[in-house]
């Protein structure tokens, strides 16, 4: 069965950063894509950023320069750093198997950003 557990939400003001980390199980981790998505009830699910086994790497334009996606295929867990984050960015984040899809995904963080 395969599982995803996001971790490293939270509160934070406009600027700053978080470190989200999503440890998979159930599945050969290594040889899988992995995405990192984000819903709110304004835009719904949107893609934020995928790497892939090779570790290729792709970021959606809304927070290109801002994240870094990276993986740590021997505690399989795929990380999204978040830096000068905005008020526009809060939504849940959630990752997911696979590559810009979300058919598998945790239960997701919540992530919040306000003065």
């Amino acid at each position: 069965e395969v599982q995803l557990v996001e971790s490293g939400g939270g509160w934070v003001q406009p600027g700053g950063s978080l470190r989200l980390s999503c440890v998979a199980s159930g599945f050969t981790f290594s040889t899988s894509a992995m995405t990192w998505g984000r819903q709110t009830s304004a835009k719904g699910l949107e893609w934020v950023s995928v790497i892939l086994s090779t570790g290729t790497t792709y970021y959606a334009e809304s927070m290109k320069g801002r994240v870094t996606i990276s993986r740590d295929n021997a505690k399989n867990t795929v990380y999204l750093q978040m830096n000068s984050l905005k008020p526009e960015d809060t939504a849940i984040y959630y990752c997911a198997k696979g590559a810009f899809s979300y058919d598998l995904r945790g239960q997701g963080t919540q992530v919040t950003v306000s003065s």
